[in-house]
């Protein structure tokens, strides 16, 4: 497409606006994590224990990965708005069985399939590569990952007020209405942007390999892969931190739990504002640098005793500017390692994000709960951090040794 496509808004004849885009990526941001601080209310519920609670994050943190895998392909096949608005009906359905689930195991069953809701973040990706090159699309990216900021930022902030005021049910209701907006606003605006294949769906999977065979791609993924596992992490061990080792109440738990997203909204405006200018792997490079670095100080003040929840939330925010630094620069090179499959790229490649991250999440879960205080959590989030510097000074040696 040309650089500079034309966009006319609530007109579906054309590619859809930032804005649409920003929404769509919104609510998966959202219904991941804003009912997290009513985790422990939600584990005395179902009468279950937190750790098997917190699997209605690591649960769907794994099929969200899982589906990644597929929706690309699809969306190659067959185009980006059939796939985006079948998504965002589902989720809706998923959040409604949330709602009535009268046990732990079926409400963390509909909970795995609102995680089909990622046909936002992944097509979003997409659409921005088929309507940009790529230092301009890692730009957009930037852009429109900083609006999504705002979501997480303020989602668990909502989320716990909503719960201390009606009850853990009242953040799945907000999920359920806020989903037909945006199923309405995608079909009114949003206009298809790639060129459906012709070829099978077999046909699709079978490209994998094109992808799979490149460095670059295993670079940028790797380096995006570890650096959002530090973050889910985040979201699977921080509810427990702020509620058990601090002794936060849900809407205080809600407040400090913005803070990652307090500065992934500057990361990524960095990101808009810089990539072109800075390229790509600089700015993937410094991201990795700040998250590891603040998790390094964090970990430092704990040690000396420093152990209160002004520290430990506020050194995330290092880990959210690393991430917004990170990711729509590394998404954009996975993108741009083989343009013409960008929706199969944006769904691998984000399903090994994702799918580290339940890992970690999980991880992060088991481990909280054996009284060693937030230091298991610091700790993954520090080694993944540093891996994904690892990850990138790889990649941009394998670069200079090609271009070399």
């Amino acid at each position: 497409m040309a650089t500079h496509p034309m966009v006319r808004f609530l007109d579906r004849t054309t590619p859809p606006h930032i804005v649409t885009l920003i929404l769509l990526t919104g609510l998966g941001a959202l219904s991941m994590n804003i009912f997290l601080p009513s985790l422990p209310r939600m584990t005395a519920h179902f009468a279950t224990d937190y750790r098997l609670m917190q699997l209605s994050v690591a649960l769907y943190l794994a099929v969200n990965a899982a589906l990644q895998i597929l929706i690309g392909p699809i969306s190659d096949r067959y185009g980006r708005r059939p796939v985006f608005l079948w998504g965002v009906a589902v989720f809706m359905l998923a959040t409604l069985g949330c709602l009535f689930s009268p046990t732990i195991e079926i409400f963390l069953l509909f909970r795995m399939l609102q995680a089909v809701v990622v046909v936002g973040l992944v097509l979003g990706r997409a659409v921005v590569r088929d309507m940009y090159p790529a230092d301009q699309a890692a730009s957009q990216i930037g852009y429109v990952t900083m609006g999504m900021a705002v979501v997480p930022m303020i989602g668990p902030a909502i989320g716990g007020v909503l719960d201390e005021s009606f009850g853990w049910q009242a953040n799945f209701w907000m999920l359920f209405g806020l989903g037909g907006l945006v199923l309405a606003l995608t079909w009114r605006d949003l206009g298809e942007t790639a060129c459906p294949g012709s070829g099978s769906f077999a046909a699709q999977f079978r490209q994998y390999p094109e992808l799979l065979t490149s460095r670059r791609f295993w670079g940028y993924c790797l380096a995006a892969a570890f650096a959002s596992g530090a973050f889910f992490a985040y979201l699977g061990g921080a509810p427990y931190v702020g509620s058990v080792v601090f002794g936060l109440s849900p809407a205080a738990v809600g407040f400090y739990f913005g803070a990652p997203a307090m500065g992934y909204f500057f990361g990524n405006w960095i990101s808009g504002r810089y990539s072109v200018r800075a390229g790509i792997n600089a700015m993937v490079l410094w991201g990795t640098l700040i998250s590891a670095s603040g998790l390094m100080v964090s970990l430092i003040l704990f040690l000396l005793g420093f152990k209160t929840a002004l520290v430990f939330f506020g050194f995330m925010t290092f880990v959210g500017l690393g991430n917004g630094m990170v990711l729509p620069n590394a998404t954009s090179g996975m993108l741009s390692v083989r343009p013409h499959l960008a929706g199969t790229a944006s769904g691998l490649g984000g399903a090994m994000m994702v799918g580290g991250g339940a890992a970690l999440s999980a991880l992060a879960g088991m481990l909280l709960t054996g009284g060693y205080g937030a230091y298991p959590l610091i700790g993954i989030m520090l080694a993944a951090s540093l891996l994904a510097v690892v990850a990138i000074l790889y990649t941009i040696r394998r670069e200079k040794r090609v271009l070399g």
